[in-house]
């Protein structure tokens, strides 16, 4: 009931949005659209997409050579904006595997719960499931930590839990952990992969990801 409730106030929201006012991400988006033309080709491609974390991932194309991947990540983005900008970052690049990495943003600031998340990422698997082939992988990176938001440490590791435990139950749905990757033996957070806010990643934090996210670019 909760979800049902959930999700009707997503799109009773959305609704008034679009009447009113354009999203605040709306303009990003256009301009990440604009730059389609530059796609050599569609073919086998590998979408990466999601917020910040992803949409700073400069040498993307780089830590992947000889693969078709694209960044389409936009702004400090949750879940639930990628829900909303989905037929745009996602479905038309009709990709064979995507990568997602939402709920940092959701739990650091836009304060949702676990089963608000979820209900999104539901919703957007919905459309994936719709509108691209079954066969499509999708793959969720797990929030990871930071300096900036350790303080909010047992609703991330709670957060990461509930999603593993929602993948599954799906069909080609997996969870990449980065989250353990970056803590110290003992738990504690690895400081240096960070830049100077204490949120977003260095390269040493890049490096970890490209190391653990190769695997399953394939």
């Amino acid at each position: 009931m909760k979800k049902i409730v959930f999700l009707l106030v997503c799109f009773i929201s959305t609704l008034s949005l679009t009447a009113q006012e354009k999203h605040s991400y709306e303009n990003e988006v256009r301009n990440l659209i604009r730059q389609d033309s530059l796609i050599k080709t569609r073919k086998d491609l590998i979408l990466f997409t999601g917020s910040s974390s992803i949409r700073m991932w400069t040498d993307l194309e780089k830590d992947f050579p000889n693969k078709i991947v694209l960044n389409r990540a936009f702004g400090g983005s949750t879940m639930r904006d990628l829900l909303y900008f989905a037929n745009e970052v996602i479905v038309p690049y009709n990709p064979k595997t995507i990568f997602i990495y939402e709920g940092d943003n959701d739990l650091g600031f836009a304060h949702a719960t676990s089963e608000q998340i979820i209900a999104s990422a539901d919703s957007l698997l919905t459309i994936i499931r719709t509108k691209l082939p079954a066969t499509v992988k999708v793959y969720f990176i797990s929030p990871k930590p930071s300096i900036a938001r350790w303080h909010l440490k047992e609703q991330y590791v709670q957060f990461n839990k509930d999603l593993q435990t929602w993948i599954r139950k799906k069909k080609n749905v997996y969870f990449i952990d980065v989250w353990s990757k970056m803590l110290n033996p003992d738990g504690t957070i690895r400081k240096d992969l960070f830049i100077e806010d204490g949120l977003h990643m260095n390269r040493k934090g890049y490096d970890i990801w490209r190391d653990t996210i190769r695997k399953y670019v394939k």
